[in-house]
């Protein structure tokens, strides 16, 4: 049987360079949730103070979209998850 060859280092560091990027969770606009609602969630979801969640209230609002946590795959899944329970649209995208 032939031995299975470990990565080059080069490949390794990619790999990794590639698997550090952090996974962001966007929250999208919808015609649906009062402003005020998606502060509230914001705020009981992630812990933001008001001013931070109607900062990114308005960022959706205005804008569309906007990133509003940054982190590891496992629990931005879940904080998706969880907006997804409160009826605000969102998803999860790879950080640039």
């Amino acid at each position: 049987m032939d031995a299975v060859d470990a990565p080059a280092p080069e490949t390794r560091a990619r790999i990794k360079k590639k698997s550090d990027k952090p996974w962001q969770v966007v929250v999208l606009d919808d015609p649906v949730n009062l402003m005020e609602y998606v502060s509230r969630v914001l705020t009981n979801i992630f812990g933001f103070s008001r001013e931070k969640a109607e900062e990114l209230m308005m960022a959706v609002h205005q804008k569309g979209r906007a990133v509003v946590w940054s982190g590891n795959r496992e629990k931005a899944e879940m904080y998706v998850n969880q907006l997804h329970s409160a009826q605000l649209h969102a998803t999860l995208d790879r950080a640039e």
